[in-house]
């Protein structure tokens, strides 16, 4: 897999690149700088991008600027935003067109590697990947006697698992349940959330979080 690097910390930039090359993949190239970011990806056109939101010269947004204008020019390209602390509205705003292969990630989860590639995987594959805490912000933000209230804990549970990108499979194995509890607690919580059923992997979990960016 083909990797772009936007991240203007040196020592997490080049650990960035040995943790990559060292699982097999390629950093077709790294940028420092907002400004450099587009015209990168542009040129080299990767499987997929990873950007931290705050870039010089700015250090707000430049990141985040870059990634949108790029899906903008290279519809469909994954990108894996890196933030170092919780920042709804840029989780919002990458998720708002509710397009697949976008993730938003804290920094310290690089340091988690398994956790870390293999949400980069699957957002370089089409899927989503939720930082547990944006998704825990996302949903207490949520609250306050609207649907959410009426989910089970269990419901709850299945939610927070499919708002971070899981699938049936994997959201089973993590709450020790079989795969048709997990179908039947998804149908419910479309139910309550007054969302439409389904299975379709991101579109669920964009759907989910619309709602509760609401």
């Amino acid at each position: 897999m083909r990797v772009v690097i936007a991240e203007d910390n040196a020592l997490l930039r080049e650990g960035l690149v040995l943790l990559l090359g060292s699982a097999g993949h390629e950093v077709a190239g790294v940028a420092a700088t907002g400004p450099e970011v587009l015209p990168l990806l542009l040129e080299q056109r990767p499987d997929v991008a990873v950007l931290d939101v705050r870039l010089p010269p700015g250090f707000r947004d430049e990141g985040l600027r870059a990634a949108l204008d790029a899906r903008r020019k290279l519809p469909g390209l994954p990108v894996l935003v890196l933030s170092q602390y919780v920042e709804e509205t840029y989780a919002a705003e990458l998720l708002g067109g509710g397009a697949h292969g976008v993730g938003y990630l804290l920094k310290d989860r690089v340091g988690r590697v398994d956790e870390f590639l293999e949400a980069l995987e699957r957002v370089a594959t089409g899927g989503t990947a939720l930082d547990p805490e944006v998704v825990t912000e996302l949903m207490s933000r949520g609250r306050g006697g609207g649907p959410l209230d009426g989910l089970t804990p269990r419901e709850e549970e299945v939610l927070r698992l499919m708002a971070e990108g899981r699938d049936n499979t994997t959201i089973a194995q993590a709450l020790v349940i079989t795969e048709r509890s997990v179908h039947k607690h998804i149908g419910n919580v479309f139910a309550k959330l007054g969302l439409p059923p389904s299975d379709s992997g991101h579109r669920r979990v964009l759907a989910v979080l619309a709602y509760l960016r609401r």
